[in-house]
């Protein structure tokens, strides 16, 4: 069995490499007109440059799976923006997107809680069909739409499960097909555990991406060895194999929010529980100390018994 580990947005020690700067509308409008697109292509550019910066730290380091930060763009959905930010940086996309090709890396999005399709206001479910149709711009000006993904939560409940999950099928199919066959589920920490959204994939032949720290926050009575072969499953049919998103709670009292590393003692339950199936997947690690945590648990993995590392971010157990 073959584990990929990969880590999320920002390598934490490359010197001001953030992906993810900033411009707010607020600083936008007060602008100057005339000085407003060359701010947007500024932050841009430097955006786009720091994930080259991270992608080349990346192939130094073999880490072949990456989660794109979803912030290279400012404004980019803005009602009031809305600004062609594929033709002024066509070069600096597809030199991304070489990059993505030439060392076979798996990449990945993950739009904000405000996506979701569950809602019974209609501007909310347009929304989500922009800031997807956004993303999915992103990785095609890149020429990835082969290698990534789009990942998101199914969104809230609104009092009635059973009305929002009909919901979601039903503005789901708002979202045009070439999108969908590119995204994924994920359970959350709160609202739809790991059965709810393995049924939702299911019905909709959506891979599901299982985050263990979500299933441990929201588990009920719910046995993780029970679905895991059949969320496994749900990638069958697409294009790469299995991904899990792994972290753990920052304390007791704070549950739900991540740690600055990974702990193997809260990990490897589900470790073990997957090795049962013998079956390769990636995982991405979700931690606030990012790159730094993922070398961390990859070392301590790596020490367990009849584990062999790999690569530095790799291991055959």
């Amino acid at each position: 069995m073959k584990i990929r580990f990969g880590y999320v947005a920002n390598a934490v020690d490359i010197w001001n490499g953030s992906p993810s700067k900033t411009l707010t509308f607020a600083r936008y409008s007060v602008l100057p007109k005339n000085e407003r697109l060359e701010k947007l292509k500024s932050v841009t550019a430097q955006n786009l440059y720091n994930t080259k910066r991270i992608l080349y730290y990346n192939i130094a380091h073999e880490i072949y799976l990456y989660r794109f930060s979803s912030s290279l763009v400012p404004l980019a959905t803005h009602p009031e923006v809305m600004w062609d930010f594929i033709t002024p940086f066509k070069k600096e996309w597809e030199e991304i997107g070489e990059l993505v090709e030439k060392f076979k890396m798996r990449v990945s999005f993950h739009p904000n809680q405000f996506t979701l399709f569950t809602s019974e206001r209609e501007e909310v479910t347009l929304n989500a069909v922009k800031d997807m149709e956004y993303h999915y711009k992103m990785l095609e000006a890149m020429n990835s739409l082969d290698k990534g993904l789009i990942n998101i939560h199914i969104g809230g409940a609104y009092g009635d499960k059973n009305s929002s999950l009909i919901r979601f099928h039903e503005n789901l199919k708002k979202l045009p097909n070439e999108i969908k066959q590119i995204m994924t589920l994920e359970n959350d920490d709160k609202t739809y555990n790991v059965h709810e959204t393995l049924i939702t994939c299911e019905k909709e032949n959506i891979p599901m991406i299982l985050d263990f720290h979500h299933f441990m926050a929201n588990k009920g009575d719910d046995e993780l060895n029970l679905y895991l072969e059949r969320i496994f499953n749900t990638w069958n049919t697409f294009h790469t194999i299995p991904k899990v998103h792994i972290s753990s709670p920052k304390s007791d009292q704070a549950y739900r929010s991540h740690a600055e590393y990974v702990s193997l003692e809260f990990v490897r339950p589900f470790l073990q529980m997957a090795k049962e199936l013998n079956r390769d997947f990636d995982i991405m690690i979700e931690a606030k100390q990012k790159n730094f945590a993922m070398h961390k648990l990859v070392e301590e993995v790596a020490s367990i018994r009849k584990v062999k590392r790999l690569t530095s971010a790799s291991v055959d157990w």
